[in-house]
């Protein structure tokens, strides 16, 4: 009825009359419930069915197929013949080699039922198992199939496969099983050969309507290999009283199987274009202040992941794509296993409404994945103070805190009088809380403050983790006496003086509180330094119990001559200044300054083209020799060290004799300019001291 290898289609009307199909089985008017279900008001010439849909064998499994068999056949009655419904109907198998049209291979079976060999077919070839359920009604009629309509010629050529227009069918693609192989392995053909064929994807094809030439062409602009293969397949587009007859007649230009196909498909199985989104709201969490929700979604058109978007009460509250792993989903859907999700979004306390939304990956209809009601509970922070101490102005307050909504520890904030007073994180160890309230052990808290003479009250604030209200866990009343307050003391322990530079020693604290103190150094009544008595000092913590950390060493600039330094101690309350100790010392006298050699050349002589330079040079810092170095027109040129005697030097200056240097020196023919350096004994500036001008040659 439909394809036969090797030749061009010539014939598909698709089954409508009795006398157009010579087998007696579809009344002239449409079905009822064809009728009422599905009308080819948005049927497509260019694009009958995507190619996500057709090649997608995933969609039923054989499971599914017999359910779907069984409520379409349910009034089915076996022929008069005795052939079964197809929903009842077995047969042996054959084995098939995997090739490139059905890569899957098929593994032959003793009595097998239709829906086994459909879904394995469907497999093995790569095409959708509802393209094959479609193409056995529009061809044979045979999921609807029933009574006295019922025999075998049917299941002989189920798929239509074989069938020219202008001649009998092939007997070669007899057989149910057969003809569904063979049928879905062309198809797949055509996909892996689309040039090869008349009907092609992007191209104008001239489509007609009938086998009848007369009735003419359309043209039409294919979009999808799929329909490519459904006129491949069956070469003739429905004309205006195909469309307008709906599962009906039209006229005597008119041909059905393209418009049966998408008629019976859609009714059956939805768009053939367009698959909406499926999936699941398995699960919807409140927390402190959020909603988690979880579940799966994918879009059949796609193994790749879609968004899903979250709506709390009707109002929108956050989206992700649907991509964590969920084998379940893959193995059921066969579209891979990312599509599962879980998404936390922002939620006041309370009860409310949470849906899940998936979104068409190409545009289309999105799908509700359903709604769970979720409460936000967000439980306040829990605490007590243990212990609340005084020692003179100092109050110390201990306990613990935490949040039930987290195990981190949280900020504890108190307020003496209702005013603020300080903070502290409540992250000690208290391993007895943690064996009461399982929620860690790292509640603890201790803190000290200063607090004014009298009578107090103090109030512990939990600080909520989710930023909910922060209860007050515990409120103390408590007294501090009023303490005498005590100036600074402290010694000098020595002065000692490097250059210009004078260091001063010793010990200062402030009995009012164990913390180190600052220092201030006065020479000769004007402010000279500064710095913080926090040296360890085990001897001044022995001898005054006021702890070690209480040591100074400040280092300060003096001149020469006799001084006098005085240390203060910074009162801790007060900031006022104590003076300490007082010391005199004399400074020392400024470093001499470094003097920068001298020295002369007596003579430049030149033979050939060597130069040899005579003269004397001197440190007068030292009596040692120094090197001399030499630069020919401002290039290096050679050194030597001034060390031959030379008594007239020695006489002038009184620095030694031994200053004395002579140095040959390659050159070149010309006239040059030589320069001597001297080079300091104590690597100061290496001055020239001499420049000549000579010639070569």
């Amino acid at each position: 009825m439909t394809h036969t290898p090797g030749r061009r289609v010539r014939r598909l009307l698709g089954a409508v009359l009795v006398t157009a199909l010579g087998i007696g089985f579809v009344v002239a008017s449409p079905a009822p419930q064809a009728a009422v279900a599905a009308t080819p008001t948005g049927f497509d010439p260019g694009l009958i069915i995507s190619d996500s849909i057709f090649f997608d064998p995933t969609t039923m499994n054989a499971s599914d197929i017999q359910v779907f068999l069984d409520q379409q056949g349910a009034s089915c009655k076996p022929g008069s013949d005795g052939t079964p419904c197809l929903k009842d109907y077995r047969q042996d198998t054959t084995t098939r080699a995997a090739t490139d049209r059905c890569p899957g291979g098929y593994a032959g079976a003793t009595n097998e039922n239709a829906a086994s060999i459909v879904a394995k077919v469907a497999r093995a070839c790569g095409i959708n198992p509802q393209v094959i359920l479609v193409t056995l009604q529009k061809e044979q009629g045979l999921v609807r199939g029933s009574g006295t309509g019922l025999y075998a010629n049917r299941y002989r050529s189920a798929m239509g496969y074989g069938c020219p227009d202008t001649s009998v069918c092939d007997s070669q693609y007899y057989g149910f099983f057969n003809q569904v192989y063979s049928a879905a392995s062309q198809f797949r053909n055509y996909a892996l050969n689309p040039t090869r064929y008349s009907h092609r994807v992007g191209v104008l094809n001239n489509v007609a309507y009938h086998p009848n030439a007369a009735c003419g062409t359309a043209p039409v602009v294919i979009q999808s290999q799929a329909t490519a293969g459904l006129y491949n397949y069956t070469p003739y587009q429905p004309n205006a009283a195909a469309l307008a007859a709906g599962y009906g007649t039209g006229d005597s230009c008119s041909s059905y199987g393209n418009r049966n196909f998408w008629l019976y498909f859609t009714e059956w199985f939805g768009p053939t274009t367009q698959r909406s989104p499926i999936g699941a709201l398995d699960a919807a969490t409140g927390g402190p202040t959020t909603v988690t929700v979880s579940g799966w979604a994918l879009d059949p058109d796609t193994t790749a992941s879609v968004s899903v978007h979250v709506f709390v009460d009707g109002g929108w509250a956050g989206a992700a794509n649907a991509a964590n792993p969920r084998a379940d989903v893959g193995a059921a859907y066969g579209k891979g296993d990312l599509h599962g999700y879980q998404i936390t979004v922002p939620s006041p306390a309370g009860t409310h409404r949470v849906c899940a939304t998936a979104v068409d990956a190409t545009g289309g209809m999105n799908t509700d994945l359903g709604c769970r009601t979720a409460t936000v509970v967000n439980k306040p922070p829990l605490g007590v103070m243990d212990s609340l101490s005084v020692n003179g102005s100092e109050v110390t307050m201990s306990g613990w805190a935490f949040d039930p909504d987290t195990t981190a520890p949280i900020g504890v904030h108190f307020y003496v009088d209702g005013g603020w007073a300080g903070a502290v994180d409540a992250a000690a160890s208290r391993p007895d809380v943690g064996a009461v309230y399982r929620n860690g052990d790292n509640h603890g808290y201790s803190l000290t403050l200063t607090v004014a003479p009298g009578t107090h009250s103090v109030c512990a604030y939990g600080i909520d983790s989710s930023g909910g209200p922060n209860p007050a866990i515990a409120c103390r009343t408590f007294t501090t006496a009023t303490v005498v307050q005590k100036p600074p003391v402290g010694v000098i322990d020595a002065v000692t003086v490097n250059g210009s530079t004078a260091t001063v020693s010793g010990w200062s604290f402030d009995p009012n509180t164990v913390a180190p103190i600052g220092v201030r150094v006065y020479l000769d009544g004007a402010l000279a330094a500064s710095g913080t008595a926090n040296i360890s000092r085990k001897d001044v913590a022995a001898a005054y119990g006021n702890g070690d950390l209480h040591g100074y060493n400040v280092a300060f600039a003096a001149s020469q001559g006799a001084h006098r330094v005085c240390v203060r101690g910074l009162d801790s309350t007060t900031g006022a200044e104590q003076e300490l100790d007082c010391r005199s010392f004399t400074g020392a006298a400024p470093a001499p300054v470094n003097a920068a050699p001298i020295g002369v050349v007596d003579a430049i002589t030149v033979s050939g083209t060597t130069a040899t330079v005579t003269g004397w040079a001197f440190d007068p810092d030292t009596t040692a020799p120094i090197g001399v170095h030499f630069y020919v027109d401002g290039g290096w040129a050679g050194a030597t060290t001034a060390d031959t005697s030379r008594p007239d030097v020695g006489a002038v200056y009184g620095k030694g004799d031994l200053h004395g240097y002579s140095a040959a020196l390659s050159t070149t023919a010309g006239q040059h300019t030589l320069c001597a350096y001297g080079i300091d004994a104590s690597g100061g500036p290496n001055p020239a001291f001499a420049c000549r001008t000579f010639t070569v040659g």
